[in-house]
């Protein structure tokens, strides 16, 4: 005895199965829904004249009306909005396109749903019988027909990479697509994202740069507001920061002065002065010793990649204390040849306190356990 259950496509959505009871009479067997209606097959039985299935004969088929009730809802599914369900398109046009999900009626995918990405020629874009991932959009309409769309799944699927790529902290390439005042609009990944003014490095902000292909780092993401923002800053500071490292003397300019120090720019990468490390001396007027736009040498003490900032010093590079004070432009001219001798002082120290270190290793003896007791012999 067989069973024809269903064809076509059946979509991934959540399983819609109703609670059944048996009455039996006798040796009928009755299908009853949970609220005391009969079932469809109940239904289709007397619709059609089809006689009811007793114990015995259910027991020479080996499946009754109940076996098949039970069968048949493993794969009744209720397709509702949101869902993602597999397709197969058999009809394309520049309007839309019909798809077959395995619904009572063809869903239908608007041509302003196809893609994120402009399609051209529909026809082109789905070649005959494509079969491919969709997300319900809409209700049944009056025709029993759903609506769906391939761009808002590719849209969650760009989410989904950016927010990986944030997380890997790794840098991107976007596309500016407009500027304005704040900052410029950019392409990335399917989205769309903003760099603010302060954070495009050398992206100049005027109509010119429009086109352009840049790289950048994320600073924030925000899903439900669709907010994507971005920096070209950090990203050149990333890239520049491969070819630094402490110890390092590095040009810069002055970009902006402050009572607690001076902030260098260092081919797009934020440095900080401290008025601690700029002399030996005091500094009572940091004003009066520097001004944005001079040129300076700096030392590299430590630096923050995930930031883009480093922390400088021309404490390091004075030949003696206060000349920062005294005479700037003496400290810079002599910059290299004093940092090469401070290096060189570190590593000789850094030797000699290994030394010691393995000296006094060596000095200790590890042969005898004190808890033996002593050889008398």
């Amino acid at each position: 005895m067989a069973f024809v259950l269903s064809h076509g496509f059946v979509g991934r959505s959540s399983r819609s199965v109703g609670l059944m009871r048996v009455s039996r009479y006798g040796s009928a067997v009755t299908m009853v829904t949970a609220e005391g209606r009969a079932s469809k097959f109940e239904s289709m039985r007397k619709k059609y004249g089809v006689p009811q299935t007793n114990e015995k004969a259910a027991d020479d088929v080996g499946f009754s009306y109940e076996d098949f009730e039970s069968a048949v809802s493993e794969y009744e599914y209720t397709l509702t909005q949101g869902d993602n369900v597999h397709g197969r398109i058999f009809d394309c046009s520049s309007r839309g396109a019909l798809v077959d999900i395995g619904a009572k009626a063809a869903a239908w995918l608007p041509a302003e749903e196809f893609s994120t990405r402009p399609v051209d020629s529909p026809s082109e874009y789905f070649a005959p019988d494509t079969e491919m991932e969709f997300v319900i959009t809409s209700k049944e309409d009056m025709n029993g027909q759903l609506g769906l769309s391939v761009r808002r799944l590719e849209h969650q699927k760009c989410w989904d990479r950016v927010v990986q790529l944030q997380a890997e902290d790794v840098p991107v390439t976007v596309e500016v697509i407009a500027v304005n005042r704040g900052g410029c609009l950019v392409t990335v990944e399917g989205l769309r994202g903003f760099i603010p003014q302060s954070h495009s490095g050398n992206i100049v902000i005027n109509e010119s740069e429009v086109g352009r292909k840049v790289t950048a780092k994320f600073l924030e993401l925000d899903p439900e507001r669709n907010r994507v923002v971005l920096s070209h800053k950090l990203a050149m500071a990333s890239t520049q920061m491969v070819n630094y490292g402490p110890g390092d003397v590095v040009h810069g300019i002055v970009s902006g002065v402050k009572p607690y120090g001076i902030f260098v720019d260092i081919n797009g990468v934020s440095g900080l002065l401290h008025i601690s490390q700029i002399s030996h001396d005091r500094v009572s007027d940091i004003d009066s010793l520097m001004e944005v736009g001079q040129q300076i040498k700096c030392m590299i003490l430590n630096q923050d990649k995930n930031k883009g900032r480093m922390s400088l010093s021309t404490k390091v590079l004075e030949d003696k204390p206060g000349d920062m004070v005294r005479d700037p432009e003496q400290v810079f001219e002599t910059a290299d040849e004093v940092a090469a001798r401070y290096k060189q002082k570190l590593e000789e120290e850094r030797k000699a306190s290994a030394e010691v270190a393995e000296e006094i290793v060596s000095a200790l003896d590890f042969s005898r356990d004190d808890t033996d007791p002593p050889d008398e012999s």
